[in-house]
């Protein structure tokens, strides 16, 4: 089976200024791939390429076997996209604009009724069928922007910075659609929020400086970076300065009364010295977590540019 996005030395310039440099992918079986970046960090050059917008300089795009720069019309079939403003047309009703929507992907005429009934069913959406886009508040707007990505059932959908703007409930009703998407699709979310990542993908990408940097499963980038802090619950916890005289512990840090903030300099014997001393004192251990590094942290390690 052909993978369903395969990226191969992809570069891209404009004038004489690399914007990408090398970007290889392959993504084969369905789910939420995240693409992280920076602002001008090469992610829209390369969804753009992707999608069939942009003529790369160099290197080659396959979507699901099909050859992009070959091949578009039987590419762009395989591909369905949510550009960071939906392409939406206000003045149309919601089956107006997806009946149209289905025309453009080339839907036979006897298939369109029931695309468009399926996929506003599947969004959400049928029991506003003949309101106005315009009528629409900014959650459902975004959903009937994701009908019209998935209306002609792709191999691949590219969404750019599909929950930006929307309201904390709108937020979830969106991550909720995009998860059930996932589950038949392929689906690429461009985006520099790290939580919006984080909460909807399993893979993730990340592009900085025109190069990838990262490419990994989400648990894989969550561990990136070691953890150099551990929190502690005592019942009769000690004072800082006792935990202190620990070997390799640098800070210690009171949350609470009970509970302590320990930070350490990576000596993986810390823990144990920490349940002995314990033992030892009477300090009544009842709980111990490592910290793993946060997201923010991970992304300021992985943005520092590569080497040309």
């Amino acid at each position: 089976m052909p993978h369903i996005l395969k990226v191969e030395k992809l570069s891209h310039k404009y004038n004489s200024n690399w914007a990408i440099r090398d970007i290889n992918i392959e993504i084969n079986g369905n789910g939420a791939v995240g693409l992280l970046g920076s602002n001008g960090a090469g992610k829209s050059t390369t969804m753009n390429i992707m999608c069939g917008v942009l003529n790369q300089t160099e290197g080659y795009v396959y979507i699901n076997g099909q050859d992009i720069g070959k091949e578009p019309e039987l590419a762009k079939r395989e591909i369905g996209f949510l550009p960071q403003q939906p392409p939406l047309y206000p003045d149309l009703s919601i089956d107006e604009y997806l009946t149209y929507s289905a025309e453009l992907r080339m839907i036979p005429k006897h298939k369109i009724k029931g695309a468009v009934r399926d996929v506003k069913e599947r969004c959400g959406i049928a029991h506003f069928s003949n309101r106005l886009i315009r009528n629409l508040s900014g959650g459902y707007k975004q959903r009937v922007g994701i009908a019209q990505s998935i209306i002609h059932q792709p191999k691949l959908v590219v969404m750019d910075e599909p929950t930006n703007g929307l309201d904390p409930n709108q937020l979830i009703e969106v991550r909720k659609l995009i998860k059930e998407i996932a589950q038949d699709h392929v689906v690429l979310i461009s985006s520099h929020i790290l939580s919006e990542i984080h909460l909807m993908c399993k893979d993730v990408i990340m592009i900085e400086g025109g190069r990838i940097v990262f490419s990994d499963s989400m648990n894989a980038f969550n561990d990136y970076i070691q953890p150099h802090s551990l929190v502690i619950r005592m019942e009769q916890p000690p004072t800082a300065a006792e935990l202190l005289t620990i070997k390799g512990v640098t800070k210690a840090d009171f949350l609470t009364d009970r509970q302590a903030r320990i930070y350490f300099d990576g000596d993986e014997e810390v823990a144990e010295r920490i349940i002995a001393a314990s033992m030892q004192q009477g300090w009544k251990l009842r709980e111990l977590t490592l910290d793993k590094g946060l997201l923010d942290d991970i992304f300021k390690q992985l943005s520092i540019q590569p080497n040309s």
